[in-house]
């Protein structure tokens, strides 16, 4: 009788991981990237903000906050300029300005590197969305936490 019981339950709980369990056909999608982009993907003005974060002012000072926002421009032939206010652990600089040249590759990520003005020597990661009237970046030359995100005007 247990033996009957307990091969039911088996069949009981089985049954029901099948039910309940998902199928391959449900599993996590394949995600892609997006395609066709170039640096013509990147033309005009865009407003930008680089949500709080913290910087470090010299190699030994602790990190502080900064926070900055502005308009940056891209000419559709690879170059770009930006002019932006900077708050620095509540610092504030005004007119702001920086220079050079970005990268779109075909999958939609690529870079902008400022080589003149305030912000000389800064590098971003990039990836554009919503078809370039967007775009999403990361500091990756500093080692400091910064972000941006910027709109097409």
């Amino acid at each position: 009788m247990k033996r009957i019981v307990g091969g039911f339950l088996v069949v009981a709980v089985s049954a029901a991981l099948l039910v309940l369990c998902p199928t391959s056909k449900h599993g996590v999608p394949v995600v892609h990237a997006q395609s066709g982009c170039s640096v013509a993907s990147l033309s005009g003005n865009y407003g930008f903000i680089q949500p709080a974060g913290s910087v470090h002012l010299s190699a030994k000072a602790p990190s502080v906050p900064w926070q900055f926002a502005g308009l940056v421009t891209f000419d559709g032939a690879g170059n770009a300029s930006a002019s932006y206010a900077v708050s620095i652990n509540g610092k504030i600089y005004t007119n702001q300005t920086v220079a050079g040249p970005y990268t779109v590759n075909s999958d939609c990520t690529g870079t902008v590197a400022w080589t003149s003005g305030n912000g000389a020597g800064l590098t971003y990661n990039t990836v554009l969305v919503d078809g370039g009237n967007e775009i999403f970046a990361v500091d990756t030359s500093t080692g400091d936490t910064a972000s941006l995100i910027a709109k097409k005007q």
